[in-house]
């Protein structure tokens, strides 16, 4: 399968792992992922991750998330959303970066400072584009 957007695979894995209520998730491996991976360990909604050599000898590197769970087995992550596509690209600047769930939720930015939540982005004053929005 040829990647053309890598990042929505990456969340749909977590989507996936989270559906079959799986401990954790391996993702191929990029520096944006894990960019993405210690945002949504940082705001809460993943345990952990780190990167690992594939397994079975592949070759590349695993980013392996650890998924959070509340005590009655219910993920941290409730949703998921790509927003930036290969096809439709998004760009905002730093006043129109969108609040996700009323402010609930997570907007990732990627910014010319690096990948960031909306609301850093907001308070640094940076736009970007709006790669993903975790709730």
């Amino acid at each position: 399968m040829s990647m053309t957007d890598p990042i929505a695979d990456f969340l749909t894995r977590i989507r996936n792992a989270i559906h079959a209520a799986h401990e954790t998730a391996d993702i191929p491996a990029s520096k944006l992922k894990g960019e993405m991976a210690r945002i949504l360990t940082e705001q809460g909604y993943i345990e952990s991750w780190s990167v690992a050599p594939a397994p079975d000898g592949a070759a590349g590197e695993v980013i392996q998330i650890r998924l959070k769970y509340t005590d009655d087995r219910r993920s941290a992550i409730s949703g998921l959303r790509r927003v930036s596509r290969p096809g439709r690209r998004t760009y905002v600047d730093a006043r129109s970066i969108p609040k996700v769930q009323g402010g609930m939720g997570t907007s990732i930015v990627s910014t010319s400072r690096g990948v960031m939540t909306g609301h850093d982005a907001r308070a640094a004053g940076v736009g970007g584009e709006v790669l993903a929005q975790v709730w």
